[in-house]
């Protein structure tokens, strides 16, 4: 009997080093299987309800063409027709979708709210990103990197920016779950939680893996093989907030200056979407009330460098969801070796 199956994936916290590589052996198995064309459609039976609270590109195409892949039907309940916590609790909105769909997605805010989804819900729950993880993300961040170094173990991946939201949380998680180097860059008032870094510590005690923090951007880059950033300014942050944050961020900015001083083995990651340059309408915005012409949190010379994975990592959460999905709702899951 596979051990995940029947299981939420609700944060990486909550799943074992072998649990964890099981699922990224699972989702190489599944790209694989996916570019020579082999059908792996073997969930024709089972649905899935898609809340996203939070709007999304790669989520919502990952979670639909995942489902449509392994033969599922999915359904999108944007906030626009869920009435989940407005005209109906959540736990009557888990109950009402367990007796229709076999899983739930949740995109949205508090971490809370998923939680008491999986709690209502007889059926597996999976957190599509919330404001403390992104436990899908973190999945495609690293079949990436495993991708192209070979290894998880050691490497050692720098987190520029806003550490204390959901990417630095979780990759904090990832990192120590999976024995690897995790430092971050950030300003101290951005670091993570100090419950959450004492959490990670103890499990990196078990692990051999190393955590860092520091404020000085080229101390941090010093021997990185990722370095990893995310937008400094979110959708829907009041315009007053913009200034404060990008003069605190535009020391841990990602440009080639901090490329080389990380040396020639770096690559650049980015969960998306960036502002990278500006040609949307929030990152023109931003760009010329603070004079980046080239980029806010990464410079366009290289997000579209040969360094950058950007678009390998966003292509991977496709096949890691796809696993995710496929390893809770398929009791006979394994992973076979091509």
């Amino acid at each position: 009997m596979n051990p995940l199956y029947g299981r939420d994936f609700l944060k990486l916290l909550d799943y074992t080093q072998e649990e964890l590589l099981f699922l990224l052996d699972l989702a190489e198995q599944l790209k694989k299987e996916k570019k020579a064309g082999v059908p792996h459609n073997t969930l024709g039976s089972k649905n899935i309800a898609l809340i996203f609270e939070k709007t999304s590109t790669r989520t919502r195409c990952a979670f639909e063409v995942a489902a449509r892949d392994l033969g599922m039907g999915s359904t999108y309940l944007d906030p626009t027709v869920s009435q989940i916590g407005k005209k109906e609790s959540i736990a009557d909105t888990a109950r009402v979708l367990a007796g229709m769909f076999d899983a739930i997605e949740y995109r949205g805010f508090g971490q809370e709210i998923v939680d008491e989804l999986a709690e209502y819900a007889d059926i597996p729950v999976i957190n599509g990103l919330t404001n403390d993880y992104h436990p899908t993300q973190i999945l495609a961040d690293f079949l990436t990197i495993r991708e192209h170094f070979g290894t998880l173990k050691n490497i050692k991946l720098v987190y520029m920016g806003d550490a204390c939201y959901n990417m630095g949380n979780s990759l904090m998680v990832g990192c120590a779950k999976l024995g690897m180097r995790f430092t971050v860059c950030a300003p101290r008032q951005f670091y993570p939680k100090q419950e959450l870094i004492d959490t990670c510590l103890a499990i990196a005690a078990e692990t051999g893996a190393v955590l860092e923090f520091t404020e000085d951007p080229v101390e941090g880059v010093k021997d990185a093989d990722v370095i990893y950033t995310d937008i400094w300014v979110s959708m829907g942050e009041p315009v007053e907030s913009w200034e404060t944050r990008v003069k605190l961020f535009i020391p841990y900015q990602v440009n080639a200056a901090l490329m080389e001083a990380a040396g020639e083995k770096a690559v650049f990651m980015h969960c998306l979407p960036s502002f990278h340059d500006l040609k949307t309408t929030m990152g023109k915005e931003l760009g010329e009330r603070y004079g980046f012409p080239d980029g806010l949190e990464v410079t366009d010379e290289v997000f579209e460098s040969p360094r950058s994975l950007v678009f390998q990592e966003a292509e991977n959460r496709l096949h890691t969801i796809k696993a995710v999905m496929k390893a809770v709702l398929d009791p006979d899951c394994e992973v076979k070796r091509l």
